[in-house]
């Protein structure tokens, strides 16, 4: 197994389990349902959390590979696993190294998940490597917005968020990160999204990626 010891905030994961929930209700439920629409084949849903996503893959993928590195959130995960009405297996593994083989799968997710990775650049390499040449990536990220104005406060709240929010970062330009890996953005849609009422309303992200041939 690998070691994820940097990866365990539990005091995080019980306030992720409680707000989660919350958020599902607003609206994200919705975005996820839209973000794995179409699915099917082989799917690698990286940092997978408390396993939100899983009631929401189609029934044409014939398997679900879930990587999450915290070890609440992962239990949970498998919970929601034996309920998910496509096969899931949840597996420990963090988005820098992620514990598949190499071209391994037709689509990856990745869900509000990007924001914390320790090394974007790293995670999106990992991401080329486990999906199929033409393979799709799906996500659905909060990002840095486009209104410098706004951004600017971004940058100046990331450090505190980011000590109490599980690594989250605010100001990550998620999309350009993207397009820096070699990922084709194909499709995205640019919305604000408040996820809960203590929280402000973020930008955020929702589309699809193609990677192309090595």
């Amino acid at each position: 197994m690998p070691d994820l010891s940097q990866f365990q905030n539990p005091r995080f994961a019980r306030m992720y389990e409680r707000l989660s929930v919350e958020s599902e209700r607003r609206g994200a439920a919705e975005h996820r349902r839209k973000l794995l629409a179409g699915l099917s084949g082989r799917v690698v849903e990286i940092g997978a959390g408390n396993g939100l996503s899983f009631a929401h893959y189609p029934p044409e993928v014939s398997e679900v590979v879930a990587i999450e590195p915290e070890d609440r959130l992962r239990a949970l995960a498998e919970r929601e696993a034996g309920r998910a009405g496509v096969p899931v297996r949840v597996l420990a593994g963090h988005g820098g190294a992620l514990p598949v083989e190499d071209d391994g799968f037709d689509a990856a997710v990745v869900s509000l998940v990007l924001c914390s990775v320790p090394d974007q650049a790293a995670a999106l390499a990992e991401v080329r490597r486990v999906l199929k040449a033409g393979g799709e990536l799906r996500f659905f990220e909060h990002v840095r917005s486009a209104h410098r104005g706004v951004a600017l406060a971004q940058d100046v709240v990331t450090p505190l968020w980011r000590r109490f929010g599980g690594g989250c970062r605010l100001n990550r330009d998620t999309a350009r990160a993207f397009a820096a890996s070699g990922l084709v953005v194909e499709e995205m849609e640019r919305f604000s999204f408040k996820a809960v009422p203590s929280a402000p309303a973020l930008p955020h992200i929702l589309g699809r990626a193609r990677n192309p041939a090595r």
